[in-house]
Parts: C-alpha cells; structure tokens; sequence
C-alpha cells in the first residue's frame, strides 16, 4: 500500500546521507520532495503541512547541526515526527464487568463482517470466549456470512428473525453473561452512504447495551474519503477506535497516515488481507518502519511465530547445520511460509538494504517463483526428495513434465539447492565463524 510513497522517501533520504554538512536550502529542498510525496500518496493537505512543518523546524535547529551524520538525523527527526501523526497505538477497553462488548459500524462494503470473523478469531487466541451477533437483517446473505464464519471458527452467533437490531443486541448480550462468554462482537448493519435511519439505528443498539468498544471499519481504499465518513459516523456514536481494512491493497496510504490527526479517533487494527488471521493490532512505530522504508522485524518475527512449529523449526535448523538438509525439508520451509502471508507482504517488512532489493523484485514474480518451486518438488517422489543424488536426466525429464516446467526449471532449482548445502557444510566447519567474511 506504501510502496510508492517508500520510494519516493527513500530517494530524498538518499540524497541526504550522502551530504557531509546540511545547509537550510539542503533542508528546504528536501522538504519539498517529502511533502509533494506525502499529498501524492493522499495524506490531507493540512496534516501535509503541519507535519512538514515540525521536521523542518527541528531539522535546521541544533540537533541537526551538531550531529555527526545530519543526514542520518533528518531521516530520525522524521520518523518520529511521523510516529507523532500517526498517533499512539490503544489497547481494546477489557475493564468493566463481563461481558465486553464491541459494536463494528461502517458503510457497506468496509469489510465489517469479515472484521468481525478476525477479531473473533484473534480474541479467542488469546483465552477470550466469544460470542458474535448478526445484526444486519437488511444485507441478503449478511447473516448466512457470519454464520459461516462462526462454524469455521467454533463461534456461537445469535439472530432472531423477525428481532430489531437494538432488541437483537440485548438479547445476545444478556445470554453471553448468562453463558459465561468474556467478549461480545456485534456485526451491525452498513449503507453505500451515511442516512439517517442507518444513524438512528446505531444509536439506539449504542444506548441499548453501552458497548465498550465502538468501532468503525473503514476500506483503507477510499483514500480520503475514509476521513469524511470517520468524522461522519463519530456526530452519532462515540467511537473509540478505527479498523483499517484492505491495506495490502494498491491504495496511497493517505487515510492511515492522516485520519488519527483529523479525527482524533486512534486507530486499533490493520486488516492485512481476506485471511482470517489478516488482521495486526496497530503499532505507530511498526508503521512508521514499514513506510519510512526501515521495514517492520518485530512484525516478520511475529508471523514466523505463528506460522512456525517450534520443534520442527529447530530440527530442521540442526539437519542444516549437520549438512543433512533434504528436499523434503525444504518443501515443508516453503509450507511454513505460506503460512505467513503474501509474499509481497513479507518482502515489505524486510528493513534497509534487504526491503529495497526485495521491492525489486515484483510481489507477482515472486509468488510464481515460489510456486514453481513447489510444482518441481511436488512432482518428485518422496525416495528422490530425501535423496536428491537420485535425479538423473530421465527423472528430471519427468519432473519438469508432471509440474508444467522446464528441464533448465528443475536444474536451476537443483543448483541452487546444492549451492544452499555447501553453505550450510561452511558454517558448520567454520563454527559460525564464516558468517562475517560470507555477509560482508
């Protein structure tokens, strides 16, 4: 979503690196590119100017002046600046009695009912019991969609046909208490555009059960539109946080960026994709990394914990360091990585050097190389994964025939396999010691 925003950024912090001493002309025009970056990525004009106008006023001050690298210090000035306009990460509200109940609001379209199914799954994960409730009667297949939902989670939902949404809403509060259920998601109704009735409903669910969470599911997409309908929504129920969805999209970014600033309303998730565990609690540093592009490795690290079975993640790390890494093996690395998402995704968070040779390479390429791959090593028997030296050329004929490749396909892969295990055999012989000298 940031891609060509952490292009352009990286181009003017690129150039300022590479000067010695910063004059207040250096600054001014690189200043200029930072805000012609940040309106063409949709950010609103006055977060524009308030934004740039702060890094400017530090970045020709005595922190710059007197530091040993300006260059470096304009790059730090900035994304604390940034980290500043995105505003500070909250937590969902967990006091109170129980149960805790949050109230999804938004157009039609915002992606509230598959928000719902996240957050239903990301909550149980951590030992909530919860309970959601179809309260969109009006949307054909609305209800069916969360009930689905709700089997493939293991997630009781409630609907009455025939019950209005306020009355629909008590009820389910009233039996997740009676029930012993700590979390209530209520999937509320949404419009192609703001109305009253829609409003009207809205506050009479809010003054009926006092949700502790209000929160608005907005398409990242629109741009900044999602500001209009944020300030819209925030005249009728007190929201207390925003749901950004579809930000593994094409979008410009500008919502994220600008809508803490001009709404006031803090953003609390990131919905990253269609998956059910798609979905990231906001984190203003994080964020800021991944635009800025210094990339995002607490959140890489995050992912590969989720995706990774501890066990097998150390045996397998024993087989390479034992030179005893197979095909096989590497068919199940390439499993576990799925698990974590897009690939373009994971090259994105990738920090300094690594994230710009990543971005590189097209997310598409990489995903079809990636798939290629695993064509080849599906097509190979078990005997040939576990002892590759078996691969002569009438195997590999029928290799790259049964995946759809090439011979030079199932060569190259070869290849780079054997080039991986006389890596490993060197870290092995060198202790570790080899890392250094082989990674500059």
């Amino acid at each position: 979503m940031f891609e060509n925003l952490t292009q352009r950024l990286e181009g003017v912090f690129n150039g300022l690196r590479r000067r010695g001493k910063l004059s207040e002309s250096d600054v001014d025009a690189a200043m200029r590119e930072v805000r012609l970056a940040l309106l063409e990525a949709d950010v609103n004009y006055g977060v524009v100017k308030d934004f740039v106008g702060r890094v400017r006023e530090r970045a020709v001050g005595q922190e710059v002046s007197k530091a040993l690298n300006p260059g470096q210090q304009v790059v730090k000035i900035v994304n604390e600046e940034l980290i500043q306009t995105l505003g500070p990460a909250e937590r969902l509200n967990m006091s109170g009695s129980k149960p805790h109940t949050l109230m999804l609001v938004g157009l039609q379209g915002s992606g509230k009912t598959t928000a719902a199914g996240k957050l239903a799954r990301l909550l149980r994960s951590q030992g909530e019991r919860v309970m959601m409730v179809a309260c969109d009667p009006y949307r054909p297949a609305a209800v069916r969609q969360l009930e689905t939902l709700g089997e493939r989670l293991s997630v009781p939902v409630v609907y009455e046909q025939g019950l209005k949404p306020p009355d629909l809403a008590y009820l389910a509060v009233d039996r997740a208490q009676k029930g012993g259920y700590t979390m209530v998601i209520l999937d509320t109704a949404g419009r192609s555009q703001l109305d009253q009735p829609l409003m009207d409903e809205l506050r009479a669910i809010q003054g009926k059960v006092h949700p502790a969470e209000v929160l608005l599911v907005v398409d990242a997409m629109i741009g900044q539109e999602a500001v209009n309908i944020a300030k819209g929504f925030r005249e009728v129920v007190p929201l207390t946080g925003l749901i950004l969805t579809k930000i593994e999209g094409d979008a410009r970014g500008g919502a994220a960026i600008s809508i803490r600033s001009v709404t006031g309303v803090p953003i609390k998730f990131l919905g990253t994709g269609e998956a059910l565990d798609a979905i990231e609690v906001y984190d203003p540093d994080r964020l800021a990394g991944r635009i800025l592009g210094m990339g995002d490795i607490l959140g890489l690290i995050e992912r590969a914990e989720a995706a990774y079975d501890e066990g097998v993640a150390r045996e397998q790390a024993e087989k390479m360091m034992a030179g005893e890494f197979s095909l096989q093996d590497f068919a199940d690395q390439l499993r576990q990585l799925r698990k974590m998402g897009p690939l373009g995704q994971l090259l994105e968070m990738l920090p300094g050097g690594m994230g710009q040779m990543a971005r590189q390479v097209s997310p598409q390429d990489a995903e079809k190389q990636l798939m290629l791959t695993e064509a080849i090593i599906n097509s190979m028997t078990r005997q040939e994964r576990r002892r590759p030296d078996l691969l002569n050329a009438s195997r590999r004929r029928r290799i790259a025939q049964g995946s759809g490749t090439q011979v030079q396909d199932v060569n190259r892969l070869m290849k780079q396999f054997r080039e991986a295990q006389k890596l490993f055999k060197t870290l092995k012989k060198s202790g570790m010691r080899g890392l250094p000298r082989m990674f500059g």
